[in-house]
């Protein structure tokens, strides 16, 4: 694709969005930066949080990862319900009714400083973590699309992508993100339709036959029913569950916007109409890889040894131009939806669980807001340059794979608190919540070994939680109960 009209194509739809962040960040004070005066209306917000929960991730690396997978993952995202129906009835009534900003204030009214320090340590691991693996697919993207036909190095495209983000959030924070958050959906969701079609065009074939293709193609098998295959549907379902509980529920960044709506019914509505909407939407995701499989085995083009890279190689080297700049607007949209709310949040986190903010006078909170805003774009370009060097998976797994592992503690220490009235010896939180993962990884390293072939997939994050619920459960104090009543509505 001429790199002139990738430039112009970026370069406008940043300005589009610069122009929403002037009038939504006009007045802003640090109350609008961080939960939009909680005046945003729940139907933007629903709409907005599809696009910063399928991301870059879904629109690249689930469509390539049906070839290795097929439709296995609908199994997760029929967990996502589950999971989804707890967060609306269960943890947003606690956090409204407790008035949060950070949602891990719960743990210290719960248990005390440092398992709030704790779970909010393990959030920012987990988000930094996370919202790198997203930010390098779409520097791969430009890597291919603009960068390397200038010879410039991938480490630019790392600096541009985080350098855009910084310049339209900074000021607005979670408002502006709630309104560039639904425009940069509705882009990534056109952006798979217009695909799809555009597809079934050049293999000469219309909506109902590309329907049948890929219903009688090894691709659409979607329940696998085999407990030692990480594939399992049980194993899925229930891992989905608690994906979406730890990954939306327990999660600064999603709970953010969410907490900007008006009142917890708004709130609850924006979590339903979500989640309905989310299934359909993966489900045309996972359409769009299988056609991608059937258009490359019809022309012969050979599958990338990364299957994250087929999507972009097929629309960027194989399609018309259009069907180019659907993708780049598409994978643009769908990675700056996740990333940019990702920065605010930690911005968020470390600002309240870490520097005291609530505690300090409006005059002090922008300089010191934008230090961290600043610091947490500089360590997620860090990230994104020491991942390039290393992955060697699909982007969708390294982030359920990291999921499991550092969002495992988060999914003890909640539920511990949701689900017991027990105090704890708060100062061993830390050393306990460090030592789960670690002995999670060391027996899912094992696991087809020690246990006849199983493995544990997804399922890592729900084993990891129990290992932290149990060494709570020892480092409770006996004879001992909170007065804190966590479910109370």
């Amino acid at each position: 694709m001429n790199p002139t009209l990738v430039i112009s194509i970026i370069g406008g739809y940043f300005l589009l969005l610069i122009l929403i962040s002037r009038f939504t960040s006009k007045g802003a004070d640090s109350a609008t930066f961080f939960n939009a005066n909680k005046q945003s209306p729940w139907y933007l917000v629903a709409f907005g949080m599809i696009g910063a929960s399928l991301s870059g991730v879904t629109f690249i690396s689930v469509p390539g990862e049906v070839g290795n997978s097929f439709f296995s993952y609908f199994q997760v995202v029929l967990g996502y319900m589950v999971g989804y129906f707890i967060i609306a009835t269960v943890l947003m009534p606690l956090y409204y009714r407790l008035n949060l900003v950070s949602i891990y204030g719960y743990l210290e009214q719960r248990f005390g400083f440092w398992s709030y320090k704790t779970g909010s340590f393990f959030f920012l691991l987990s988000r930094t973590i996370g919202a790198s693996f997203r930010l390098f697919l779409v520097a791969s993207v430009l890597q291919i699309a603009l960068f390397d036909s200038y010879g410039i190095p991938f480490w630019v495209s790392v600096l541009v992508t985080i350098a855009l983000i910084w310049v339209y959030t900074f000021k607005g924070g979670i408002k502006t993100i709630v309104w560039t958050d639904t425009l940069q959906t509705f882009f990534m969701l056109s952006a798979v339709v217009i695909t799809i079609y555009i597809i079934t065009k050049e293999m000469g074939i219309g909506i109902g036959d590309a329907i049948t293709q890929i219903r009688e193609s090894d691709y659409s098998k979607t329940f696998f029913f085999d407990w030692n295959d990480k594939k399992d549907f049980f194993k899925q379902f229930i891992s989905g569950a608690f994906i979406a509980i730890v990954m939306t529920g327990l999660d600064q960044d999603m709970m953010q916007k969410n907490l900007t709506c008006r009142s917890l019914k708004d709130a609850q509505k924006n979590v339903f109409w979500f989640s309905v909407v989310l299934i359909f939407a993966n489900l045309l995701f996972l359409s769009m890889g299988a056609l991608l499989y059937l258009y490359a085995g019809q022309n012969g083009i050979e599958i990338p040894a990364r299957t994250d890279e087929l999507y972009p190689m097929i629309a960027l080297n194989h399609l018309s131009t259009f069907a180019g700049v659907v993708f780049l607007l598409g994978i643009v949209a769908a990675a700056y939806s996740s990333a940019d709310s990702a920065l605010t949040a930690l911005t968020t986190a470390f600002c309240f669980d870490f520097l005291n903010f609530e505690k300090k006078e409006e005059s002090v909170k922008k300089p010191i807001r934008l230090k961290v805003h600043l610091g947490f774009s500089i360590l997620l370009f860090l990230v994104i340059i020491i991942f390039n060097a290393i992955n060697d998976s699909s982007v969708i797994n390294s982030i359920f794979k990291v999921a499991g592992y550092t969002y495992g503690p988060l999914l003890g220490l909640f539920s511990f608190g949701l689900m017991t009235k027990l105090k704890v010896r708060d100062n061993l939180v830390l050393p306990v919540c460090l030592l789960s993962p670690a002995l999670s990884y060391v027996v899912d390293m094992n696991s087809a070994v020690w246990f006849n072939g199983f493995q544990f997939g997804f399922f890592i994050l729900i084993f990891n939680g129990a290992l932290t619920f149990l060494g709570l459960l020892l480092i409770s104090k006996k004879n001992s109960a909170s007065e804190f009543s966590p479910i109370k509505h």
